[in-house]
């Protein structure tokens, strides 16, 4: 159905010469298409970050800017949806892969025969529309799961409130199996809830709707405040919760303040180092669990580079299961459960490294099946 249907669309036409600009405009009017002119790049470059059109035609000799690098900083324009890219070049030096290598989508020679000219731009602009489709669909599906997981969340809390209530036998007396019961429904609700809130997370971010509040936080106080809340969990499965502070032999040696503070919004770190203990006492049988903090680093190793602002180092290991070789690449990724049988939604280690690169930081996973995990995050520190 798309292959023969005849599309119009705006169309920025970019060439330094007048009549190749109104040859061009007279053959695309006549085939009604909208049309806009540019003479050179600069100008090209403005009309297109405040108009953008569905498809450039861009003449690749022009003076001061040639179209190779239009093509360029269209491309590096991460505020631009796609927008098909056909060069025109009466050169017959001008390079095909070059064009192509840069991004542009297509390529003709001048003289331009008129009905390959409108062939090629009802190829492209059935490009774009399929694009445009497919990320239409995509932005609805997400709009709509967001908005049922908003809506989930809200029964959720009602029933983690008077399950609660029961739970306390606030309501009456409980028998035994009847509380047994109840225990049951409490933590099913519960790892609902926390299911549906980090799938809500996740399309907050995805979709560049969550807003981060950016402040001064002192890791060591994070680190303290999580293990003070996740003990009993480790100490129920049996398991030893180690909290350790460093202070790194660079720092040592250079005679740099202590400092393990972070520029970040203190809730989603929180949430990132909750999650990564979380999971280390979920998969460790036997063993122990250990926060490592060290401060500050002058030299970032998982990025082997010197930044004019130390890094701090937070390490999460355990001595469990580990992470088998073949799930450690797309770990990070969403909806990537591993192998593992307790795995879950596969949504909590894409969330974290979410959240650790909207802080300019970066995380990183050791691993050896059988033998514990260690995950890394590095994080910009500032000076006390």
């Amino acid at each position: 159905m798309l292959a023969n249907q005849v599309l119009t669309g705006n169309i920025l036409v970019v060439d330094d010469s007048a009549d190749n600009r109104f040859l061009v405009q007279t053959t695309l009017e006549c085939g009604g298409y909208g049309v806009a002119l540019a003479k050179d790049g600069k100008i090209a470059l403005e009309k297109i970050n405040q108009f953008p059109p569905d498809l450039i035609l861009l003449d690749v000799m022009m003076p001061e800017m040639d179209g190779y690098e239009v093509t360029r900083r269209i491309r590096q324009n991460v505020d631009l949806s796609y927008i098909p890219i056909l060069l025109i070049t009466a050169d017959e030096r001008s390079s095909v892969v070059k064009g192509l290598d840069i991004g542009a989508d297509d390529f003709i020679r001048k003289p331009v025969d008129v009905d390959e000219l409108l062939a090629r731009v009802r190829s492209l602009l059935r490009l774009k529309h399929s694009i445009d489709e497919r990320d239409r669909v995509v932005r609805q599906q997400e709009d709509f799961v967001m908005r049922l997981t908003h809506d989930l969340r809200t029964p959720l809390v009602a029933a983690d409130r008077m399950l609660g209530l029961f739970h306390q036998e606030a309501l009456g007396a409980l028998s035994e199996d009847m509380s047994e019961a109840v225990d049951s429904m409490v933590k099913s609700n519960s790892n609902l809830l926390q299911m549906v809130n980090t799938l809500l997370e996740v399309y907050r971010h995805d979709a560049g709707s969550k807003t981060l509040t950016f402040v001064p936080c002192n890791l060591r106080e994070i680190v303290d405040e999580v293990i003070h809340e996740l003990l009993p969990l480790a100490t129920e499965r049996g398991l030893t919760l180690i909290a350790e502070m460093d202070q790194s032999e660079t720092a040592k040696s250079g005679n740099q303040p202590i400092t393990a503070t972070v520029m970040g919004d203190r809730m989603e770190l929180r949430r990132v180092l909750t999650n990564l203990v979380g999971n280390a006492i979920k998969f460790t049988d036997t063993g122990w669990v250990k926060v490592r903090l060290v401060e500050p680093l002058a030299i970032n190793p998982a990025t082997n580079s010197n930044p004019t602002i130390p890094s701090v180092m937070l390490e999460v290991s355990d001595s469990g299961t580990g992470v088998a070789l073949e799930d450690q690449p797309t770990l990070f990724e969403r909806f990537r459960q591993g192998n593992h049988k307790r795995s879950g939604s596969g949504l909590g280690l894409y969330l974290s490294r979410r959240i650790i690169e909207s802080h300019q930081g970066n995380i990183q996973l050791e691993s050896e099946s059988g033998k514990g995990s260690a995950f890394t995050i590095y994080l910009p520190a500032i000076a006390q």
